[in-house]
């Protein structure tokens, strides 16, 4: 079975994805991909560098994210002209990686870690999803101390994804994060028990 993984930025995602591998499930990990599709050499960069102008590229040639952060994420629609350069690639490898676990092991449950899972309009390519769930305020708030960001850098970054109320309406599991490491490795250990083996 493939499962997306998917909440909101700063909810937990990389916690439980890390608690499902420990239970024994492949993880295809997005946001990974999106860094190696933009390494030096890669089509996706060279694109990157023409869209965006040489500023978003550091001395050595390799992405420059904070630059690249500012620009995208102060107006949609330079965030959508990024996404159109990177998501197909991204798509590519994490579809050809689902296949290769699925060889490799057909019972075994694979992860997919997408954090834009919803807004990419994904679902479709995952028997079940799974969401990461911590309301609003803790997001902003762990996002904030992450991050090290200020409120209005947080909340832009928060208003760029789907609400995190409207993607645990559409999840066919959710995991509150918003308590206890423990309370969350119940919660996955409960899940486990019900389909982790199939």
């Amino acid at each position: 079975m493939n499962m997306g993984l998917t909440g909101g930025i700063a909810s937990g995602k990389s916690t439980v994805s890390r608690l499902l591998v420990q239970r024994g499930a492949a993880l295809v990990d997005a946001d990974k991909i999106a860094r190696e599709v933009v390494e030096p050499g890669q089509p996706s960069l060279r694109l990157i560098a023409e869209r965006f102008g040489q500023a978003v590229l550091l001395e050595d040639g390799s992405l420059n994210r904070k630059k690249l952060g500012e620009i995208v994420f102060s107006d949609p629609s330079e965030r959508e002209a990024l996404e159109q350069i990177t998501h197909p690639a991204i798509r590519g490898i994490m579809k050809d990686r689902m296949a290769d676990f699925g060889r490799e092991n057909p019972k075994r449950l694979v992860v997919v870690d997408v954090p834009l899972l919803y807004e990419s309009e994904l679902g479709s390519l995952f028997h079940k999803v799974m969401v990461v769930y911590v309301p609003r305020e803790v997001q902003l708030a762990r996002l904030m101390e992450r991050d090290r960001l200020g409120l209005e850098a947080a909340r832009r970054r928060l208003d760029a994804q789907m609400d995190i109320e409207e993607k645990r309406k559409r999840a066919d599991y959710v995991i509150d994060n918003s308590g206890s490491l423990e309370d969350t490795i119940r919660q996955i250990d409960d899940f486990w028990r019900e389909h982790g083996q199939l």
